[in-house]
């Protein structure tokens, strides 16, 4: 059965950084395209970040270019998402989904299999 787990949220101050984890589990990181998404409250879900399972190929969003780095370790079957210099507009439910291998950007309805979000607040 094919299950992300998403880990790794918190409470940070603006200009700190964090890292989310996303564990899949019942299939391989080469095999599908893995995204970042994040609600903020009373905001629509929005696409954050992208690594493609076929090529590794990676998107962002301009709003967390230069600030987040996605990145996956195979052999943990893991996507990170690298968050610096966080700000409070980057405060939301951060979600890891997972789509086909041809996917290359964050469009939620590519996306075929969702975690159950982590929480991240970034406030003084």
């Amino acid at each position: 059965q094919l299950q992300l787990v998403e880990s790794g949220g918190g409470l940070v101050q603006p200009g700190w950084s964090l890292r989310l984890s996303c564990a899949a589990s019942g299939f391989t990181l080469d095999s599908y395209t893995i995204g970042w998404f994040r609600q903020a409250p009373g905001k629509e879900r929005e696409g954050v970040s992208c690594i493609s399972g076929r090529h590794g190929k990676t998107f962002y969003d301009d709003s967390v270019k230069g600030r987040f780095t996605i990145s996956r370790d195979n052999a943990k079957n893991t996507v990170y998402l690298q968050m610096n210099s966080v700000n409070p507009e980057d405060t939301g439910v951060y979600y890891c989904a997972a789509g086909s291998a041809l996917v290359v950007v964050p469009i939620a309805e590519w996306y075929d299999y969702w975690g159950q979000g982590t929480e991240v607040t970034v406030s003084s």
